[in-house]
């Protein structure tokens, strides 16, 4: 499994923030930690095409990796990632290192599948929502699957799919379950269209207005009536005054 992405680095002793903006500008290298085990933290640098090449393949996340240095090889998974506030950089990543034989927790990314074909969805106009996109799991690094899939082809407008409806491979376990019951947190789930909520509130306020120019009609009306009774007396007294 490490065979499928390894990455080449180097040693670097030049530590601290000024020392990684040197090596981020003009070396084009990003710099990194390699940690865990029972060795010491490593400070290295990675050709920075490298690995943005590799985090294209959503696959690297969660994959055991190979990371050389020098002639040693070391295995490891990447832990955390650091990017660019405003550009779509890598900054700085953290990788930490695993053995064949020693449990890891990491999380495994989410393939929703048949969505498109979602009865609440296709038959009944719903909306599917995602809670989350990825589990965290515990297991050895070579049961570690590279994906986990939920299924939601059979779900209706209200249906819920919840951590324990998802099917993990053998040696696999949920991190929040093995907590307790209470941590069943939802995955999914099928809502009905807000269009159709959107457009009885405009059929509401459109038949608010509707009353309301109703009323204003009826109060316009009455104005009218008493202007013409109050100019017939101012009339009678012009005839008065004439005779």
């Amino acid at each position: 499994m490490s065979d499928a992405f390894e990455l080449t680095a180097e040693l670097r002793d030049d530590m601290g923030k000024g020392a990684s903006r040197r090596l981020r500008r003009l070396a084009d290298l990003v710099p990194a930690i390699l940690y865990g085990g029972d060795k010491a933290p490593q400070p290295l640098s990675l050709i920075r095409k490298d690995l943005e090449h590799a985090l294209e393949n959503e696959a690297f996340y969660s994959h055991v990796l190979t990371i050389k240095v020098g002639k040693a090889k070391q295995k490891a998974i990447l832990k955390d990632l650091q990017r660019h506030p405003a550009k779509d950089r890598v900054m700085h990543a953290d990788f930490m290192r695993v053995s064949d034989d020693v449990a890891i927790k990491v999380n495994i990314p989410i393939h929703f599948i048949n969505e498109e074909d979602c009865v609440g969805v296709k038959s009944e106009g719903g909306v599917i929502q995602h809670a989350v996109t990825d589990i965290e799991v515990l297991c050895l690094p070579g049961d570690m699957p590279e994906y986990v899939e939920v299924d939601m082809l059979e779900l209706s407008i209200g249906d819920n799919v919840h951590l324990s409806d998802v099917k993990l491979p053998k040696g696999v376990e949920s991190v929040a379950l093995s907590v307790g019951e209470e941590q069943d947190l939802m995955v999914a789930s099928v809502a009905a269209p807000k269009v159709v909520e959107e457009e009885e509130e405009v059929v509401e306020a459109a038949e608010g207005e509707e009353g309301l120019e109703g009323e204003e009609g009826a109060e316009a009306g009455e104005g009218a009536e008493g202007a013409a009774g109050g100019e017939a007396p101012a009339a009678d007294e012009e005839e008065k005054g004439e005779e």
